[in-house]
């Protein structure tokens, strides 16, 4: 369910000298994210290297700094600076968070495969979307919604059903770290390609981009 930010006017105006004062570097990638990409973003818990506690608190917890404090609201694509900021302030140091499944699934291979895929997938002029590398040796490709549901039919189509690939996608329930913020107490995320405008909102058809990322994880795994 989303969050809906309100309050009256007067209210904003007399709260937005503090707003300005509190902001930080998570409130301005977070109003990056909803308001230019369209993205939209929910508090994560964050875990502390070595080790590697979770914030949730939660002793026994299955995947530390790695998921959505609990009842955590969901900040709506389309929230602003201010409206992120007064949302965040309850959730200071929380990991940036998006939710998969809604605007976009991932594809997920190493990150020497990604950065390959890449470099191939750019030269033969095919769209592309985001990027991230992950401080754990991952690049998550964004592409169209459905492609979880879809991969395994996809990958029958093109051959590689039978093929022992370190290739996964993600889906709806799913939530990818976002930069700049640390991933489960290993390192900040980063960006292999950062979000355009002109991909960010409509990131491209799995199927454009499976066949290099495939062919490309079969090739580092012989």
């Amino acid at each position: 369910m989303g969050f809906t930010i309100g309050g009256s006017r007067s209210t904003k105006e007399f709260r937005s000298g503090t707003r300005r004062r509190g902001r930080t570097s998570e409130c301005t990638a977070v109003a990056e994210y909803t308001g230019l990409w369209g993205w939209d973003v929910v508090p994560g818990a964050r875990a502390a290297a070595p080790a590697r506690g979770c914030s949730c608190g939660h002793t026994n917890c299955t995947a530390p700094g790695a998921h959505p404090l609990p009842l955590a609201p969901t900040v709506p694509a389309g929230a602003t600076l201010d409206e992120v900021t007064e949302a965040w302030s309850g959730y200071p140091g929380a990991a940036v968070l998006l939710p998969v499944g809604r605007t976009f699934d991932v594809i997920e291979v190493s990150q020497e495969a990604g950065r390959r895929a890449l470099v191939r997938l750019e030269r033969m002029g095919l769209p592309l979307g985001p990027v991230t590398a992950t401080p754990d040796g991952r690049a998550q490709f964004f592409v169209a919604p459905g492609a979880a549901a879809e991969l395994p039919q996809l990958l029958y189509r093109m051959g590689w059903d039978d093929a022992d690939l370190d290739l996964r996608a993600l889906g709806s329930g799913a939530f990818l770290t976002a930069p700049p913020s640390d991933h489960a107490g290993l390192g900040p995320v980063g960006w292999l390609r950062p979000p355009a405008l002109d991909s960010a909102g409509g990131p491209p058809q799995a199927r454009l981009l499976l066949g290099t990322l495939a062919y490309i994880c079969h090739r580092l795994r012989r």
